[in-house]
């Protein structure tokens, strides 16, 4: 059972359109993703909750224009996900980071990568390129991390390093990919304050996908529950108890459930508020 979005006329507000989206990497392999359809409000935050190999990640990298679909479409503030990507316009926290950790590298180099990025070799970053740096440690608490080595970092202090570094690109969408991975739930709920304060600041789109329904609940303001097929849970006035109560009972049933392939939360003998855009 698919969410289908309700449509506004224009389709203007959509910072993200996925329209019945499915995935398979092989021509007669199982579907990671079917028929999955959504809309993502410029502005929004939108949480994305599901098991490991519920096929959140696969979602993401579609978004990122890494995989192609099988069937469907999917625009990024009305451009291809490549495209998109290119541009720079989609800032992405990975959900497994190593590479930067084997090299010396303090975190003010790491921040600076994308500006790095777009000087020419025989030039030095300039001065508004280091104040913006400056400026994206700031926002996310972590400016007196500046001088300290990448591999000396914490997991939480690295997860702010690397938001860092990724709106240092100034994207207009930001994708997480479960971004609070061994931190406890008050340190969820300070990353889901910062990661607001940062949307607002900059006015972004900012989408978690999580298995974690803290990590949800600290960064969202709508859930939409995926295995393989996608619905939603809209909270048009913020991820209220009563939503919460509801999206923890279908993430339950997910980890439970031993029915179908295919379904989504915990079957087809209750409601849900379809739609994932306009007045939904």
């Amino acid at each position: 059972m698919d969410a289908s979005p309700s449509q506004s006329p224009s389709g203007a507000d959509h910072a993200i359109r996925v329209e019945g989206v499915s995935f398979a990497y092989d021509a007669d392999a199982d579907l990671i993703l079917e028929g999955v359809s959504l809309n993502v409000r410029a502005g929004e935050r939108l949480g994305i909750l599901g098991p490991n190999g519920g096929g959140k990640s696969t979602l993401l990298k579609i978004l990122l224009g890494s995989l192609k679909p099988t069937a469907g479409s999917v625009s990024v503030l009305g451009q291809s996900p490549v495209s998109a990507r290119r541009s720079g316009v989609i800032g992405y926290l990975p959900q497994r980071v190593s590479a930067e950790l084997r090299f010396p590298l303090r975190v003010e180099d790491v921040v600076l990568q994308p500006a790095a990025v777009r000087t020419a070799p025989w030039r030095r970053i300039g001065d508004a390129d280091r104040a913006h740096a400056a400026r994206c440690l700031e926002m996310v608490g972590a400016a007196a991390l500046r001088s300290t080595r990448i591999g000396a970092l914490s997991g939480g202090q690295l997860q702010r390093v690397l938001i860092a570094r990724a709106i240092a690109a100034k994207p207009r969408v930001l994708l997480l990919d479960e971004p609070t991975v061994g931190i406890d739930v008050e340190g969820q709920k300070r990353f889901g304050e910062m990661l607001d304060a940062v949307r607002t600041e900059m006015n972004l789109t900012v989408v978690v996908v999580s298995h974690e329904l803290a990590t949800i609940a600290a960064t969202s303001d709508r859930v939409a529950c995926l295995r393989r097929t996608l619905h939603f849970h809209d909270a048009p006035h913020g991820l209220t108890p009563e939503v919460l109560s509801e999206v923890f009972r279908h993430d339950l049933a997910i980890f439970q459930a031993s029915g179908a392939k295919g379904e989504a939360c915990c079957g087809h003998d209750h409601d849900h508020e379809d739609g994932a855009g306009g007045g939904s």
